[in-house]
């Protein structure tokens, strides 16, 4: 439920309310607005006299949450929230473009490949330290290294890195390594891997599972915010259909549709859509044009040799050339890039 504080509520007031629901074993989440602040409360409502609660100092009114996911959906929170990486803001304005190799091979190539994305106006780098594969004698990545070497490309280039946990027992490394924890598709539903990057605190790039609905996906998300982690960024990666043309079929509905739902940000991930870097470009700007809040895209020198995904990966040539037919679409839908 929300319990909405009137406008001439004091903290003393707020903080009585947030007691009382507290006691009765509700996880609070209050939210300051310019004009009144309103309390998320999660719990058995049945513990409660709503009666009293209504005439509790401060109170204005209660309203149920009708939605499964209390917390991500936009009955709690109207106004959509940016997740602040250092000096980037995902969510507003700008259109923050993540870009870099699908793994990390080693260090020569993942710097060149960091530098050129630098100088194409990527915000983001992207790498995988720890790679699960279909295949387990496919290449699983350099793990601790490769999150030395992000760290070292990182100094290099002044831009914030985004890698994949996959592990519980891994979440506090990659956490003292990468400024956003980037959950992967196949761990969505992982639970117990979302309550701990949860309560680890750090922003969450949180990927669509492979046959997940929008529901499923924004209570994988509640998992986190429920932990008292709202910095969420969801990530539209395609989906499992019948279609075989590409990887998956990249659901560009999901942005509308979650834009309507939930306060969060909204990524697409075109590479992992399409399977083939000759569809990229089309669906990056599709996704713009949708409402994407930003793009993670795989860029390598030299896909040919790439141990991970290169058949899907821009050269730095090409997306140098993508970031610039981007700058049109971003200013038609009123963005910026």
């Amino acid at each position: 439920m929300i319990v909405v504080m009137k406008k001439s509520a004091t903290k003393e007031e707020i903080s009585n309310v947030e007691k009382m629901l507290s006691d009765l074993g509700f996880k609070t989440h209050p939210i300051t607005g310019e004009v009144k602040t309103v309390i998320g409360a999660i719990g058995d409502k049945r513990q409660v006299n709503m009666q009293s609660l209504s005439h509790m100092p401060g109170v204005e009114t209660i309203v149920p949450i009708m939605k499964p996911y209390k917390l991500a959906g936009r009955e709690l929170k109207q106004d959509p929230t940016i997740v602040e990486v250092g000096d980037v803001k995902i969510g507003g304005r700008e259109i923050i473009v993540m870009a870099g190799p699908c793994a990390i091979e080693n260090e020569d190539i993942y710097m060149s490949t960091a530098l050129e994305v630098k100088k194409a106006g990527a915000k983001i780098l992207r790498g995988g330290a720890y790679k699960p594969r279909t295949s387990p004698y496919s290449f699983q990545g350099l793990e601790e290294e490769g999150l030395k070497i992000l760290s070292r490309a990182r100094e290099a280039t002044g831009l914030k890195i985004v890698t994949e946990v996959v592990d519980t027992r891994d979440v506090e490394t990659v956490a003292s390594y990468a400024d956003i924890l980037q959950i992967g598709a196949r761990n969505m539903q992982n639970f117990r891997l979302l309550k701990e990057v949860g309560m680890i605190g750090k922003p969450v790039l949180l990927k669509r599972g492979l046959s997940a609905t929008i529901e499923e996906w924004l209570m994988a998300a509640e998992y986190i915010i429920a932990e008292g982690n709202p910095n969420i960024i969801l990530c539209e990666r395609g989906i499992r259909t019948f279609e075989t043309a590409t990887r998956n079929t990249l659901d560009i509905s999901a942005i509308p549709v979650i834009k309507e739902l939930s306060h969060l940000p909204v990524v697409v991930d075109p590479s992992h859509a399409a399977g083939t870097w000759k569809y990229v470009n089309s669906l990056s700007k599709g996704a713009v044009a949708a409402g994407a809040d930003g793009l993670i895209i795989e860029v390598h020198f030299d896909p040919s040799t790439a141990l991970s995904d290169g058949p899907q990966s821009l050269k730095p040539v090409h997306f140098t050339q993508l970031m610039k037919e981007l700058e049109p679409v971003a200013h038609a839908v009123g963005r910026e890039i």
